[in-house]
């Protein structure tokens, strides 16, 4: 009894030193994206006339990388339920809909949604961001499906069968004791998907959308000096992916210590 009362502090410390780490990287990483343009000007040409351009693309990558990740957390929990359904159709859809997202190139499933998605379906009108945040989600998803249903196959079944004689609903079960557990299981795996979602949301600038590699592109087209717009564009992007980094290494510490409280 001593010894357990003995490592509450140590516990609580932990849990304390997770939460202040995730709050200080998330901040970190506004302040960077509303900041940046300040270092960047002062940087030589062509980098420090156009640093506010760089600052709005990087704006545009972090939204349609946040946006696109969330719909595709939901996309995969979805279609990882698809996958364990005892209905057959259900299991075919889902396992068609990641054969195809997983077969496909990213590239044309972004020109798919652009440019023929309102044509299969009238009066559907997308604009170019949204039309990126429907391609991203539904690619990540098909990648988080696989991570998420690992997780929840990794579940011991005899946690499920408990929960329902305690008189939990199957809803209940799922939301209270399977997928929390699931979710620290799949959580490595869904960190290297959205930090790949985040490199991968370049490919936005086909259909326009102005995010940082289209910025970049632009800014090389008119002054004709690719090496600093790149390096300054490859930076950028290794800033924020090491920040994404660290906030899901937070993350992933926080739901560790609360694992085991």
């Amino acid at each position: 009894m001593r010894s357990a009362i003995s490592l509450l502090p140590a516990e609580w410390s932990r849990e304390k030193r997770s939460a202040v780490s995730i709050a200080i990287t998330v901040a970190g990483l506004f302040a960077f994206l509303w900041l940046m343009a300040i270092p960047l000007s002062w940087m030589p040409e062509p980098i420090g006339s156009n640093a506010e351009q760089f600052a709005e693309g990087a704006k545009t990558t972090i939204a349609l990388t946040v946006v696109s990740g969330v719909i595709g957390i939901a996309f995969g929990v979805l279609a990882a339920l698809a996958k364990l359904s005892k209905f057959m159709p259900l299991r075919l859809a889902a396992d068609f809909y990641i054969w195809v997202i997983r077969g496909t190139p990213l590239l044309v499933q972004v020109l798919f949604v652009f440019l023929a998605l309102p044509a299969l379906v009238p009066g559907l009108q997308l604009s170019d961001f949204n039309s990126a945040v429907v391609a991203l989600a539904l690619n990540v998803g098909a990648y988080n499906a696989e991570a998420i249903r690992a997780g929840i196959l990794a579940v011991h079944k005899g946690q499920a069968e408990a929960a329902r004689s305690l008189g939990l609903t199957p809803f209940m079960t799922f939301r209270d004791v399977i997928f929390p557990q699931a979710f620290r299981i799949s959580l490595p795996p869904l960190v290297n998907n959205i930090v790949s979602l985040l490199k991968d949301s370049s490919l936005a600038y086909v259909i326009g959308v102005v995010e940082l590699s289209n910025i970049g592109n632009r800014i090389q087209s008119a002054t004709f000096q690719p090496i600093p717009v790149f390096i300054t564009t490859a930076t950028i992007y290794l800033l924020l992916t090491t920040v994404l980094t660290q906030i899901s290494g937070a993350i992933e510490r926080q739901l560790d210590v609360e694992r085991h409280h």
